[in-house]
């Protein structure tokens, strides 16, 4: 067997995914470092955080196609927590709340978030394909292609600053949600990251696994493409 068909260590098989999420999150989109500089006008700052609500109504949707595909119950109990960080353990919780209460913060009314009737359609394309790739996918990528969170506790600690220092027309209260994905993505990502390292046996299901994440990365890329242009004219816009 060759050396390119060999499987990595742990270390190198950690690098290969940290390297995809680095070089292709979308921290690096054009429109995420306008909002962090600041840069960012009101209609846009809101119209990202309405179409963002799709992806996040969305999530304990992938998680529970995720969860069903474990056989063992301690699994499912470790990716349940993930559906309960979202949509919390009673009415009144969770992060899907906290990301209403971002809106609400905003401008936005709750019932706009949830209509979804302003969603843009390139964002829609985008969750979508995030959902049935979990579907659809083993476990394997699909866990692997959660592995975003790698990067969430950074990017949220740079959305808090920036939300501080350059909207102060938003309720700090309303950063809740921020604060709150700082820790967890740090834990999820520890986790995921430990599953997919002791079920890859070979180069190919690594392989696997840094394309899935790279998926995930185009995902988000393109959410915030679809969000960038919805202000060229597109449908959906956020007055």
């Amino acid at each position: 067997m060759s050396d390119s068909q060999l499987p990595w260590t742990d270390g190198e098989f950690e690098r290969e995914l940290r390297a995809v999420v680095e070089q292709r999150y979308h921290d690096r989109h054009p429109f995420n470092i306008r909002m962090h500089k600041g840069e960012l006008d009101r209609e846009e700052l809101r119209r990202w955080i309405l179409n963002r609500f799709h992806y996040q109504r969305n999530i304990p949707v992938k998680d529970a196609h995720i969860l069903a595909k474990f056989d063992e119950p301690h699994l499912r109990r470790m990716w349940l927590r993930r559906i309960q960080d979202h949509d919390g353990p009673t009415h009144g919780t969770g992060g899907i709340e906290r990301w209403l209460r971002l809106g609400e913060a905003a401008g936005i009314t709750r019932e706009r978030m949830w209509s979804g009737a302003e969603v843009l359609p390139g964002v829609r394309l985008a969750v979508d394909g995030y959902v049935n790739f979990c579907r659809l996918n083993p476990a394997l990528d699909a866990v692997a292609a959660s592995l975003t969170e790698l990067s969430a506790p950074g990017i949220m600690r740079t959305r808090i600053d920036a939300f501080r220092d350059h909207y102060d027309w938003i309720e700090p209260a309303g950063l809740e949600y921020f604060r709150t994905r700082m820790e967890q993505g740090g834990r999820d990502s520890a986790e995921a990251l430990l599953l997919i390292s002791g079920w890859t046996r070979t180069r190919a299901e690594q392989e696997r696994c840094v394309a899935a994440l790279a998926f995930k990365c185009d995902v988000l890329w393109s959410l915030l493409d679809a969000v960038e242009l919805g202000g060229c004219g597109g449908a959906g816009g956020v007055g």
